[in-house]
């Protein structure tokens, strides 16, 4: 299989197939076409008719969009649990992606995810911090209801938390509210080993995307 993703520093979306992918245990070939370039668009357009990133190629199949791959991936891998075992966590999983997957948009919009950026206080619009709100009592209720199972949002480290790991990045760049709970389950990710190789191809990059470079 190949995954083709964009820039590590900035493509949320990316992040969460590629992480996805990792913790299935399947074996992949990581494709990275650069963002804003002028090839990008006709790369990716010859790939997937919806010329973004990610896309997950397996064989002549190709799949695009994140929570499309996660769930790929959890057909062909089952033994990597990328989805809680128990069946009520997992539909409560499943419903959470989806919520972020098609919601939050002004969190998106004034926080884009720039792993390079030197952590420091952005200014914050009604909207964004109701966002933020919301996310926050996500990771809280999930984190009292899974505490004695792990350090994520269902016990062990899952397609929920490989979704919601560009959140958690966007909390600790923009230095937004956390409390003690989701404080401690932002630092557990952020410290996974996936994230950890993550940041690290991020870190080596050499392209500037200045849409995602906010002050």
């Amino acid at each position: 299989m190949r995954l083709v993703i964009g820039n590590k520093t900035y493509s949320s979306w990316s992040l969460r197939a590629w992480a996805a992918a990792k913790l299935s245990g399947l074996d992949f070939e990581e494709v990275l076409v650069p963002l804003d370039t002028p090839e990008f668009a006709s790369r990716v357009k010859a790939i997937s008719p919806a010329a973004r990133v990610p896309v997950l190629v397996d064989g002549k199949l190709a799949v695009w969009d994140s929570l499309a791959i996660i769930e790929y991936l959890a057909e062909r891998a089952p033994a990597g649990r990328l989805w809680p075992l128990d069946g009520a966590a997992r539909a409560r999983a499943r419903s959470l992606c989806a919520e972020l997957h098609s919601g939050f948009p002004d969190l998106r919009g004034h926080y884009p995810m720039n792993l390079r950026r030197t952590p420091a206080p952005h200014p914050r619009s009604p909207d964004a911090m109701r966002d933020i709100a919301r996310m926050r009592e996500i990771w809280r209720d999930c984190r009292a209801d899974h505490a004695g199972e792990g350090d994520f949002l269902f016990g062990p480290f899952s397609a929920a938390d490989c979704f919601f790991a560009p959140v958690v990045t966007r909390f600790l760049t923009y230095l937004l509210p956390l409390g003690k709970v989701e404080r401690a389950y932002a630092e557990a990710v952020m410290a996974h080993p996936i994230l950890a190789e993550w940041r690290e191809g991020a870190a080596s990059e050499p392209w500037v995307v200045d849409a995602d470079e906010v002050d």
